[in-house]
Order: C-alpha cells, then structure tokens, then sequence
C-alpha cells in the first residue's frame, strides 16, 4: 500500500510502538532548556508573578488546587471534546463521500464550506450561545465546527488516492458504490483519515476552550479564565499547560489507534 512519508520518528517494524532515538529526545531538551532559561530569567529581572510568574511558581500554584478540582474541570473539557469531535466526524465523514462522488456538489457545497471555516468561531460562539442556550449542546456545536472542515478535507483527498486498477477490477465484478468506498476507497484513505484526524483533534481543544470562555461553569476554559480575572496568573499558566497536556496526550492517543489498530496504514521507513 502507498503511504505517506513518515515525518516523526521510527516505527517498529511491526507497526507497534515506536522506538526511542536521539532525534524524539531533542525536542523535550530544547524545552527543559527553555524552561531552565525562563526560570533564570523570572529570578534575575525579579518580574512580579502578575505580570509573568517564573516556571516555578507556575507549579506551586498548580499544585495548590485540590485534585479533585482539576479531575471536575478536565472531565468537563474532555467529554465537550469527545463530543464535539464525534460530531464533527459523523458529518465529515458522508459529507466527504459526496464531495468526492458527485461534481456538482462539490462545486455548490464546497466554497460554502470554505466561508464557514474562514468565519471566525470566536465571533459566532456568542450567537450559538444565545441561539442554543449556556448548556454542553452549544458547547459541542462551537467545538464540531472548528473541527469538522480538515476532516472533511483529510478524508475526501484520501478517498481519491485509490489505485485506478482497482477501482476497474471492482467495476468489472459488479461491485457496488457501497462496496467500492468501504472496501476499497477507505481503506486507502486510512492513511489520510488519520492525518486529519491528529489535526481535528487538537483543534477540538481549541475549540472546546473558546466554548467554554463564552458560556460555562466548568471546564479548564472557564477555570483559565476565571484565573485571569482575579489576576491569579500563575494558576492561568497552570491551567494553560493542563490545556497543552491534554491535546498532547490525544494527539498521541490517535497515533497509538492508528499503530494497534491499523499498522497498515501506517507510514513507511525510507527502503522498505
């Protein structure tokens, strides 16, 4: 199967999990690096913690909040995303299928889908807010939107990278349009699906924190910013790594589905 060039580490060979090498280590020394700079920064210009409070501080005042705080306000977020990306998916997924089958609807459909993602989410939340109600059906909606357009896209540019011989031999036995794309036209679109899916994934973060900064009780949004208007910055910048953990740890979540469930469609080592 042709796949794409691996941009990130070696994959086992097997298509398990992938092995350490100097290369992934470089990245997490450049940010202790970072870290260590800023700390010594923060303590030799003596800036107050209001105005940028050191790396440590950051972590006392993160380690101050009760546990059970953070689980209350992550588990708001998390179940916000998982919702708001399945959404996003369960549109993407017929609606890529259509723009790639049929041409006139892509010529009608797709500039229309264009304008949506080029509307800024943060200036139409508020309208979903009042129009929805402050409950987590708002919140689901602001988060598919801004999650839904490179789906659509990931997914109806891996449908048209089936191999033409292919697409003949399923016509030649009578297959049907339903046989072709789930048999066929999917599975070598997997590679792509994945691509768009680490890329939507993220963005529902996004998407889910600027859902909960318009309308929410709960949620590492509301708490960030019910952080910075009682100028507890610290507990901000706390609240904004828990942020950056958390769409790290689904970005890498998808990529180890992708590596148990599909190895197939995993990328290649250069030579093989």
């Amino acid at each position: 199967m042709n796949t794409i060039e691996a941009s990130e580490g070696k994959l086992a060979p097997s298509g398990g999990l992938p092995r350490l090498s100097p290369q992934a280590l470089m990245p997490v020394a450049t940010f202790c690096g970072i870290v260590c700079l800023w700390e010594a920064a923060s303590r030799w210009l003596g800036l107050p913690e209001y105005l940028l409070p050191s790396p440590t501080a950051i972590a006392r005042a993160g380690l101050a909040v009760d546990a059970w705080v953070w689980w209350d306000h992550i588990q708001a977020t998390l179940r916000v995303i998982a919702l708001g990306f399945l959404l996003a998916f369960a549109v993407s997924l017929p609606l890529a299928a259509a723009l790639h089958r049929y041409h006139l609807f892509r010529k009608s459909v797709y500039p229309l889908l264009i304008v949506v993602q080029s509307t800024p989410v943060v200036a139409i939340a508020p309208i979903l807010i009042v129009t929805l109600g402050a409950t987590d059906l708002a919140r689901v909606v602001i988060t598919a939107l801004i999650t839904f357009f490179p789906l659509v896209v990931g997914i109806a540019t891996g449908l048209a990278q089936t191999p033409p011989e292919l697409l003949e031999l399923s016509r030649a036995l009578k297959a049907s349009v339903r046989n072709e794309y789930l048999q066929i036209r999917l599975p070598f679109a997997l590679p792509h699906v994945f691509s768009a899916v680490r890329v939507a994934i993220t963005l529902a973060v996004i998407g889910a924190v600027i859902a909960e900064f318009v309308a929410s009780e709960r949620g590492i949004g509301y708490f960030l910013r019910f952080s910075t208007s009682y100028f507890k910055i610290a507990q901000a910048f706390a609240a904004l790594g828990v942020l950056v953990v958390m769409s790290l740890a689904l970005f890498h979540l998808v990529t180890l589905v992708q590596r148990l469930f599909y190895p197939r469609s995993l990328p290649v080592r250069g030579g093989e």
